[in-house]
């Protein structure tokens, strides 16, 4: 990967970051500032690779921090973070194939979700390919899915297929609202940070909450 290119001086972040003794709005400006370095691409692919399959930090903080230092480079952001997400999620799948005991278990134990492991087979069998559709679109936590696809010897291309589909769905859609309207809404964000932030924390607990109640 060639060095980014960086469109938005990143002292500006870091020297509102080194300004505030917010620790949120810390992070947030520290992020910022980081996104648009030479590394960050790099990251956003081990991150979305990640938590595909175990890591609990959705690569979609990153995304966004990095189209909003580089608008213009919101589909490469995506794409990156999509392809990624895919080979992570086939990880995932194999976790769940073949390494249930020494790895799998272990990965749903810390997730307290034996109970929503059971519950994704029913979903499997009464959606199927659809059930990885919207498993990826959607702030459902998609490790679970992939560790139990795998676990069930789900059909591996239509795993795939469903990987392929839904998570760029996923990335575009977010990287591309950033990269059109980033620059409108960023003052909102900014002022509203907190809130903001109790909102995605909030939809990513209700992922894992909603996932409790597929029958």
């Amino acid at each position: 990967m060639k060095p980014e290119l960086v469109e938005t001086p990143p002292a500006s972040a870091l020297e509102q970051a080194r300004a505030t003794r917010n620790p949120i709005r810390k992070l947030y400006f520290w992020t910022l500032h980081w996104a648009a370095t030479r590394h960050a691409t790099k990251a956003l692919v081990i991150l979305s690779f990640a938590e595909s399959s175990f890591f609990p930090v959705p690569p979609d903080v990153l995304l966004i921090g990095m189209t909003f230092a580089a608008p213009r480079r919101w589909a490469r952001y995506a794409l990156w973070c999509s392809l990624a997400s895919v080979v992570g999620g086939t990880l995932g799948y194999a976790i769940g194939w073949g390494l249930w005991d020494s790895v799998g278990k272990p990965i749903v134990d810390f997730y307290q979700g034996h109970e929503v492991i059971e519950k994704v087979r029913h979903w499997y069998d009464t959606w199927g390919f659809w059930g990885v559709l919207v498993a990826a679109i959607t702030p459902i936590p998609y490790k679970v899915f992939t560790i139990a696809s795998g676990l069930f010897h789900f059909d591996f291309g239509l795993f795939v297929l469903g990987s392929a589909i839904g998570r760029p769905f996923r990335f575009f859609l977010v990287a591309g609202l950033i990269g059109r309207y980033g620059e409108r809404i960023r003052p909102f964000i900014e002022h509203k940070l907190e809130w903001v932030l109790l909102a995605v924390t909030a939809a990513g607990i209700l992922g894992f909450v909603a996932i409790r109640f597929l029958h």
